[in-house]
């Protein structure tokens, strides 16, 4: 297999709800500030910043590899959709077993998405339905 269709060792996707306006999620996912504390071992450098769609990196540090935050608008429920992925390999150098790895970097991502789902919801009911969808 060629190098550039090599499959990589450290995989995630996830997907979580955020009942928000696809851009106030997109503003948060942004924030250079924020992305330190969800991924303090990584360096991340914009390679396609798509506003309301989300945001893609290049990802170095502790990681060599992709990173993307895709949102997909959910009209009807008033939200998006935020789809997490993560495609690298461990630095070289750094020894680390690859199934914890995997495991931590999963838990991250969903970590980032509860962050952002609990500071874009604050206030809202469960099933209630999000303030932007009145406007």
């Amino acid at each position: 297999m060629c190098e550039a269709h090599r499959m990589s060792s450290i995989q995630v996707a996830d997907q979580t709800f955020v009942a928000a306006a696809a851009e106030t999620v997109a503003e948060t996912i942004g924030a250079p500030n924020r992305w330190r504390l969800w991924w303090p071992d990584l360096s991340l450098d914009v390679t396609d910043d798509r506003a309301d769609r989300g945001i893609r990196w290049r990802v170095g540090g502790a990681l060599t590899g992709t990173m993307e935050v895709w949102l997909e608008p959910m009209p009807v429920l008033h939200g998006v959709i935020l789809h997490y992925f993560l495609h690298a390999e461990p630095a070289a150098g750094t020894t680390s077993d690859l199934l914890e790895e995997i495991r931590r970097r999963r838990a991250a991502g969903k970590a980032m998405a509860f962050e952002v789902k609990r500071r874009l919801e604050a206030g809202r009911a469960a099933g209630e339905r999000p303030v932007h969808a009145d406007l």
